[in-house]
């Protein structure tokens, strides 16, 4: 008998409608749900009230994503954190005040693994954004958020191309989720090179985006280390969906540094990401972090 309710289970099932799933699960809590369909994709846009929202303050938009690899159970990649963000959902249905979160469960994410982040799906949501001149949220994508009591935050470099101000929104946002996590795991979190996930599209478009996931407070270490000591590692590691459709159509082994990576990540997309994989303990964290991402106010 695992941690997680049945339920659970039934998320991760082969044969489980993940977005029909996720829409009736919300609905049986209390929490409407709008699927949002850009692009051949079906995106869950999770409906607060309007009382939830000030427009003195910035939105927060939380995006996990809910699509997997055929083949895998996804509990970690992506199932936790959808399973967290929907808990959370419910929590937010009696927050005692507003708390202008916006949440989106995406669809197409593993796409780019084989095409590019334009063929992501959130790029779509990314795009819309940006067409209807909504570029000032702060947007934060949690991805893999099961397995380890560390939260990691994603290491950003970005483009030396990009404007002044980009850059400065950007840090600002960097800056608020360290604070955020310094509130919310004092001493228990890190800054390292991740791999892109949605986080890629919003930055594409030009709004600023952070990605944050979990690993085990020893691979968090020997992966650290990693960084520090064998050369070009971080640039693999953040180019590698770039890399992947040439990769493929030369036929090219997979990313040669993959041993370097955390056992963790190398769980992802394979038999292995099932639930017995998954610890309790993440998911005490994560409440944590989303509790006072809910109560973090930026002014718009």
């Amino acid at each position: 008998m695992g941690f997680l309710p049945q339920e659970f289970s039934q998320f991760i099932a082969p044969q489980t409608d993940r977005c029909a799933f996720i829409q009736e699960w919300l609905l049986k809590h209390g929490v409407e749900s709008a699927v949002a369909a850009i692009d051949g994709k079906n995106h869950i846009l999770v409906q607060f009230r309007q009382e939830s929202y000030n427009p003195r303050f910035k939105i927060k938009t939380v995006v996990a994503h809910y699509d997997r690899v055929a083949g895998s159970p996804g509990a970690n990649d992506n199932s936790a954190a959808d399973w967290q963000l929907m808990n959370w959902a419910v929590w937010l249905l009696s927050y005692q005040s507003f708390h202008n979160v916006r949440i989106f469960f995406t669809d197409g994410e593993e796409l780019g693994w084989n095409t590019g982040i334009s063929e992501q799906g959130a790029y779509g949501i990314a795009s819309t954004f940006r067409k209807l001149g909504i570029t000032n949220d702060d947007v934060y994508v949690f991805d893999c958020c099961g397995r380890g009591e560390v939260p990691v935050l994603g290491r950003t470099e970005l483009p030396s191309h990009v404007g002044s101000s980009f850059v400065s929104r950007f840090k600002d946002l960097s800056d608020r989720t360290q604070d955020l996590l310094r509130r919310s795991s004092p001493g228990r979190w890190m800054c390292l090179p991740v791999p892109y996930s949605d986080n890629a599209s919003f930055l594409a478009c030009g709004i600023p985006a952070v990605a944050m996931t979990m690993l085990p407070a020893e691979e968090a270490s020997l992966y650290a280390h990693e960084i520090m000591t064998v050369k070009n590692l971080e640039g693999e590691v953040m180019n590698r969906e770039a890399s992947k459709k040439e990769r493929l159509e030369n036929r090219t082994p997979e990313y040669s540094y993959k041993e370097r990576l955390p056992a963790t990540w190398r769980k992802f997309h394979t038999e292995n990401d099932n639930e017995q994989s998954l610890t309790p303990e993440s998911f005490t964290v994560m409440e944590n972090i989303l509790r006072c991402l809910a109560d973090a106010k930026a002014m718009a």
